[in-house]
């Protein structure tokens, strides 16, 4: 069965996941708003943010490992339909009279370890649909899916806090996970399994998999990179609702979050319908310029025109990063080790969000008492001066030979399965 055929059948996976995107994005926008409400405090958003991601970056390893051993579809179901349990814990407390912010972490940790064994299994399924040439628009449309709970969530999520309160968005967010669960179903019932015979043990696979990643050194250079960019962004991310927060309500946040994730929505499109066909490593350095650029605009005044302005800017690099990242990595590593390897990468590049959620929130906290400026100005500070980073370490990818290397491998890879594809057709 040739895998372009299965196209339609990603695009129904991918529905499962955006739905999955935007009810997290609800739960996410919510929790935020509840957390700041009761602490004013952008150190206690971020300490939830960290515990929301933490479990699943540490546990991204040995999850990838599952997804080469395993099967992937059956480990998306099992991620997306127990983590409802966490949200449920959530729900119960506040229905009970109000949650602490000890059982609301609770609540997304336990949330946050079964959502772990998505990502690596998911990734891999895609490589498992789609031929070399579909990457990019799926890549695109991924990241479409992304945007939904920067986009739809958040204006959708303060509408319905201007008239209820945050447990409707947890109801919401609990049945998009029982969809998601059923369209991944669908779609499992559709591929045939691949059984693998004589599997090696658990820790000889790590192994094999840290080999896949390591052996190229253009590959080594694109996660550090990633790990610094994600520091970096991850600043951005967690301290731009406190910042908003400080000088405007929750129904002000909703539309500003939604006007800023609409850029991320535009160029989403666009690599769907046309991709990136050449020039991976020069659009990757072009888009964390202008990111950088972006965020510290955005920090500059407390005016939402501004902050919208520059937020859409930075929103609409994000998927040409995140599609030229994905495209230098995915064609530069063997289909059957694609779990270990997005595992691991998935662990290493991201490091940087850990480092930014446990101290973005204690400087922009640190900087707006000891300058006597406000939390939300503190916010600023921190959010220009990781822009200014971001842009300089933007400019030194360009001219490293190892990580062009890998463009050369990858459009030489693509131009072979297209000639097979080709002569298999003849």
């Amino acid at each position: 069965m040739e895998k372009k055929s299965n196209f339609k059948r990603f695009l129904l996976l991918w529905a499962g996941e955006l739905l999955s995107s935007i009810g997290g994005g609800l739960t996410s926008f919510g929790l935020g708003v509840y957390v700041f409400q009761q602490t004013k405090s952008a150190a206690s958003m971020a300490i939830v943010t960290l515990l929301a991601f933490l479990p699943t970056l540490i546990l991204s390893v040995p999850a990838g490992v599952l997804a080469d051993r395993y099967d992937r579809r059956l480990l998306m179901m099992i991620g997306d339909g127990c983590s409802a349990f966490g949200i449920l814990y959530i729900f119960f407390c506040i229905q009970r009279g109000g949650a602490r912010l000890t059982e609301i972490c609770i609540g997304i940790a336990i949330s946050s370890v079964f959502a772990s064994l998505l990502e690596p299994s998911y990734r891999a399924t895609i490589t498992d649909l789609l031929d070399a040439e579909e990457y990019s628009r799926a890549s695109g449309l991924v990241g479409l899916a992304g945007s939904a709970r920067y986009l739809i969530s958040p204006i959708f999520a303060g509408a319905l806090l201007a008239v209820s309160d945050i447990r409707i968005l947890l109801v919401l967010d609990i049945c998009t996970f029982f969809l998601t669960v059923i369209c991944t179903g669908v779609v499992r019932r559709a591929i045939e399994r691949t059984v693998i015979e004589n599997r090696a043990p658990f820790f000889e696979e790590f192994k094999i998999g840290w080999k896949a990643v390591a052996e190229k050194r253009g590959v080594l250079i694109l996660i550090f990179v990633a790990s610094v960019m994600t520091c970096f962004m991850g600043a951005f991310q967690i301290l731009a609702e406190p910042l908003i927060l400080d000088f405007a309500d929750s129904a002000t946040l909703g539309v500003g979050e939604t006007v800023c994730a609409s850029g991320m929505l535009v160029s989403s499109l666009f690599l769907g319908i046309c991709g990136i066909r050449r020039g991976y490593v020069k659009v990757l350095s072009a888009s964390l310029v202008i990111a950088g650029i972006s965020m510290v605009i955005f920090g500059i005044k407390e005016n939402i025109y501004l902050i919208c302005g520059s937020g859409f800017l930075f929103f609409a690099m994000l998927p040409f990063a995140n599609n030229c990242l994905d495209y230098l990595v995915r064609t530069n590593i063997e289909d059957e080790l694609q779990g270990r390897a997005w595992g691991l990468i998935g662990f290493l590049s991201q490091i940087g969000y850990v480092v930014a959620y446990g101290i973005a929130g204690i400087l922009a906290d640190g900087i707006g008492e000891q300058m006597n400026i406000g939390v939300g100005r503190g916010a600023a500070a921190v959010i220009m001066i990781s822009g200014v980073m971001l842009s300089i370490l933007a400019l030194a990818i360009y001219p490293v030979r190892d990580v062009r290397l890998l463009e050369d491998a990858g459009m030489q890879a693509e131009g072979g399965m297209c000639y097979e594809k080709k002569n298999d057709m003849e």
